[in-house]
């Protein structure tokens, strides 16, 4: 993956966090795609801190957007790998956080792991 081609991918997924727009989220994500986060621990009460698929993870995020409406994602820097973007950001309460992507072929997020620091 180009320095570019991962700019395009981070820039497209914190455009449509911050319109609070969650056909556009998840138009990044494949059908089945999983995520792993602290945050699903705490907000949905899931001890493995893992869900799987859109329609899961879309009541996860909606729960979120519910709990921080002003939620506004600031970008900080932005990392291209083999197959995957890691987008280092600022938001809710300015908190840092880091996205890993896993990405297919066709650019589309199959695995992701959020990391945050107060």
């Amino acid at each position: 993956m180009t320095d570019p081609e991962a700019d395009h991918i981070a820039q497209s997924w914190i455009d449509a966090w911050n319109r609070h727009d969650m056909d556009a989220i998840l138009a990044h994500y494949t059908d089945d795609f999983e995520m792993t986060t602290s945050h699903i621990v705490s907000l949905m009460n899931d001890p493995t801190g893992t869900l799987k698929g859109k329609e899961a993870l879309g009541g996860y995020w909606r729960k979120a957007l519910q709990a921080y409406p002003d939620l506004h994602i600031v970008l900080e820097e932005v990392y291209a790998c083999v197959n995957a973007v890691a987008i280092s950001y600022r938001s809710v309460k300015k908190g840092k956080a880091v996205e890993m992507l896993m990405l297919n072929a066709e650019g589309k997020v199959v695995k992701a792991f959020g990391c945050y620091a107060d």
